[in-house]
């Protein structure tokens, strides 16, 4: 029986030492392995300290942004490239029938009003060569338009007075200085009265100053067919300003 016992002890630590054996042998196979693992999350780890720090200091931002600004600033010039030729080809040149009626005609110099009566009307003439007029027509003192319409019509008049320097001595202590605007329609009879589309103007006491000046300025919208005139005629003409600046007519087309 002690037999039996001693050969299991001397079996049991034969065996224990064959597993002990196998452990190291088990250790000693794993070993490099553990080692590599170990060696790639150190690398990882470092790699991943420099990806941080370079974030930090703002370079990999600055190389992001100059690698990408090329490529932006492409996109955008072609995009401005193709807004300025849908630009160009909407403001193609307008053709002369496009063009908006209009015009505007300085008074014609020199004056030669002989009439001194203040009860006097008399119908201002402009400088077609001075002015500028598309699709109307000039004639007589009269803007004629080609097209029907609503139309704003302006006119300006000063009158001024020299003691010193006028051709005629006129009394000028109440004289009454008015502007009216006409609308002649083609289509009445010659012998029509035109119809008054405004009036202006005011009653004046000068005196005997060096110099007296006073302007009459009015514009309204009015309804006018093909062929209508529009004329302005005032009183005491004798006395208008002959500057282009101080003494105008005009009319433009808003709607039809």
């Amino acid at each position: 029986m002690a037999a039996n016992d001693y050969r299991g002890y001397l079996r049991n630590h034969t065996a224990m030492e064959n597993g002990e054996a196998r452990l190291h042998t088990a250790h000693g196979t794993h070993r490099p392995l553990l080692f590599g693992t170990l060696a790639v999350m150190g690398l990882l780890q470092v790699a991943s300290s420099v990806t941080v720090l370079l974030h930090l200091t703002g370079y990999l931002q600055e190389v992001n942004l100059s690698s990408a600004e090329p490529v932006q600033e492409t996109h955008s010039e072609h995009m401005m490239a193709d807004a300025l030729r849908d630009e160009k080809k909407r403001e193609k040149p307008r053709k002369k029938n496009d063009q908006l009626p209009k015009a505007h005609l300085p008074i014609k110099a020199p004056i030669d009003f002989s009439s001194t009566d203040p009860n006097s009307i008399t119908t201002v003439y402009w400088d077609e060569t001075r002015g500028t007029h598309t699709k109307v027509q000039y004639h007589d003192g009269r803007l004629l338009v080609e097209e029907k319409g609503w139309y704003y019509v302006y006119a300006k008049t000063c009158f001024r007075y020299a003691p010193d320097h006028a051709t005629r001595k006129q009394d000028v202590s109440n004289v009454q200085l008015l502007q009216y605007i006409y609308h002649e329609i083609h289509t009445q009879p010659s012998k029509s009265r035109p119809a008054l589309l405004s009036k202006s103007g005011g009653t004046l006491q000068w005196g005997n100053q060096n110099y007296n000046l006073y302007c009459v300025q009015q514009g309204r919208s009015a309804f006018l067919n093909k062929h209508d005139g529009i004329y302005v005629s005032v009183s005491n003409s004798w006395m208008l300003d002959p500057e282009p600046e101080g003494t105008y007519f005009g009319v433009f087309k808003m709607s039809k």
